[in-house]
């Protein structure tokens, strides 16, 4: 009996492998092979499908006409004037009327959203577009879909990891391991997804015309919300704001070795 279960864990397990690889393909942005879970098409109808939820999560639509006005401008203006603009993906912006919440989030497909508690602390439109293009990076770069593959991976070789333990009377502990370890993985991916979509938003912002020293004043105001207490929820599950500085401005001099042009711009104020 148990090498029966030992032999259809295994099978489960390579079978679940062979899935996961077999899915990968080359994202056209970032010039990067992943595991997806979902096609473009499919990733548009779940952000549409799941945002009004998400967005009742944090308050709803904030009801100030001309900051909800501007946040769709920005954030259209971000992704048409960029690469993003050559994607599938249906972006809308949305400012969401949670006043404590600093946060911003992309749903797959195209949906974005920040919440006024992100809002009221930005000082300019160039800050704005910075975090609106990093969440433009999710969507672009698929995470969402990455990780749902991952995901799907890891709880099939937990599932099988229990079946092959289970005669051995330590059957959950095996699950619960592995299910930690899955975790573990999970968020050493979602770090470097947020490093990825930090130096991607660099790159959309800047095409747009906005200074890309933006996002990194975006990140000490982050780091200054959290005054050494928990980490404001943008940030709770990512790196430290102090090393995304370093990624950031690594990317902004390897975009412009010769120093920002000019031209681009911090933009106006952020209506209150």
């Amino acid at each position: 009996m148990r090498r029966s279960r030992l032999f259809a864990a295994l099978v489960v397990a390579a079978v679940a492998i062979i899935g996961y690889y077999a899915s990968k393909q080359v994202n056209p942005v970032t010039g990067e092979k992943q595991a997806i879970a979902m096609t473009p098409e499919q990733e548009v109808a779940l952000g549409l499908k799941s945002a009004p939820e998400m967005a009742a999560q944090f308050g709803g639509e904030d009801q100030d006409p001309a900051a909800q006005r501007f946040v769709q401008e920005v954030g259209r203006r971000v992704q048409s004037r960029s690469r993003a603009s050559q994607t599938p993906y249906e972006f809308h912006f949305e400012l969401l009327a949670d006043p404590e919440t600093i946060n911003a989030f992309a749903l797959p497909g195209g949906p974005v959203f920040i919440t006024r508690g992100l809002y009221k602390r930005l000082q300019n439109e160039g800050q704005l577009a910075g975090v609106l293009g990093h969440e433009i990076g999710h969507v672009v770069g698929r995470h969402s879909s990455e990780q749902m593959a991952k995901s799907q991976l890891a709880q099939t070789l937990v599932g099988a990891a229990g079946v092959a333990a289970s005669d051995s009377g330590h059957g959950q502990e095996a699950v619960q391991i592995g299910a930690f370890v899955a975790q573990m993985a999970q968020l050493r991916y979602g770090r470097q997804d947020e490093l990825q979509a930090d130096t991607l938003g660099v790159d959309f912002m800047s095409e747009a015309g906005y200074d890309p020293r933006g996002m990194v004043e975006v990140m000490k105001i982050l780091e200054s919300a959290s005054n050494g207490q928990r980490p404001p929820e943008f940030l709770s599950s990512h790196p430290d704001p102090g090393n995304r500085v370093g990624v950031i401005q690594a990317e902004i001099e390897k975009k412009f070795p010769s120093g920002v042009p000019g031209e681009l711009t911090q933009g106006g104020q952020i209506p209150r």
